[in-house]
């Protein structure tokens, strides 16, 4: 492979690191797979491919449906709710569109409910905007096989896709609350924070202590949190600040036992909807540097 072969393919790592991120959830196995896509390409001419930017998603595409046949043994068996690996970017964002991943947990959740082939179909077309003739290409199947896949996967994430996001003032307002109430153990104002209907999901993966089940209403999670607080009283917190977390308000933090965390959230209306909370290590490689201001200070 020549110099510039490697070169061109790095100008496509990022999209297709996006591409198996959002297929898989996990940033070490989408990371594996491009590799492995890497070492496709070299042993291929890419004077030979026309289309190489189609041609490797096909590829990445490919190897991320073999994943998912084994993968669904593994999510089985996981220990308590699964999250996807939290995406962290600070404030102001300053990724570009290639490299930023597009991919807000809820939808994340919601693809998980698909086929790997329903869900193939999803992210090529509707979030990378993979013509359909491509797409056929790349799964294997024919144009309307696509179409019906393409239905299938909207009628369950239709309605996640649509929601809007957040006016940043707004998502820091409420991260930074969020986080007071929980280092001040004065757990008082999350009442006015969290929505009737609001969801806690929270990701230890068995590694970490955290619940086993999503914990459903604004009342339960209150409490929840009020009885965390009441047996673990104020001690030393390090967090990031405000920034974003997967496209939603949030922060990363390090709790008095030294365990590390992102919390995110979704909000409409003002009050929050969803907390996502990922304490699984596995997932947290890298993102300990992000806690490192002052408890108490806004980025």
């Amino acid at each position: 492979m020549s110099e510039a072969s490697a070169t061109e393919f790095e100008q496509y790592r990022p999209f297709l690191t996006g591409l198996a991120y959002r297929m898989l959830g996990s940033f070490a196995d989408a990371q594996d797979i491009v590799q492995d896509a890497f070492l496709r390409w070299y042993h291929t001419s890419p004077m030979d491919i026309a289309n190489r930017r189609s041609w490797l998603a096909t590829v990445v595409t490919r190897l991320c449906l073999d994943w998912l046949g084994s993968a669904r043994v593994r999510r089985e068996a996981y220990v308590g709710p699964w999250l996807p690996d939290p995406v962290v970017e600070t404030l102001p964002a300053t990724l570009t569109p290639e490299e930023r991943i597009d991919a807000p947990v809820a939808l994340m959740l919601a693809l998980e409910r698909l086929s790997p082939l329903e869900r193939a179909a999803f992210v090529l077309h509707d979030l990378l905007d993979m013509e359909l003739p491509d797409l056929a290409d790349a799964l294997q199947r024919s144009p309307p096989a696509c179409r019906q896949l393409l239905v299938r996967a909207r009628s369950h994430v239709g309605e996640v896709k649509a929601r809007y996001p957040v006016a940043p003032e707004e998502g820091q307002r409420v991260a930074a609350a969020f986080f007071e109430a929980i280092r001040t153990g004065n757990v008082e104002p999350l009442r006015d924070l969290l929505a009737q209907s609001a969801i806690l999901h929270n990701d230890g993966g068995g590694k970490v202590v955290a619940t086993l089940n999503p914990i459903v209403g604004g009342d339960r999670i209150f409490r929840f949190f009020r009885g965390i607080t009441g047996k673990h009283p104020e001690g030393p917190r390090t967090w990031s600040g405000p920034l974003l977390v997967s496209g939603l308000p949030g922060y990363v933090s390090i709790d008095p036992a030294g365990i590390l965390q992102t919390t995110s959230f979704a909000i409409e209306d003002g009050r929050i909807v969803a907390i996502y909370i990922v304490r699984n290590p596995d997932k947290l490689s890298g993102l300990a540097g992000f806690a490192t201001l002052p408890v108490g200070k806004a980025a």
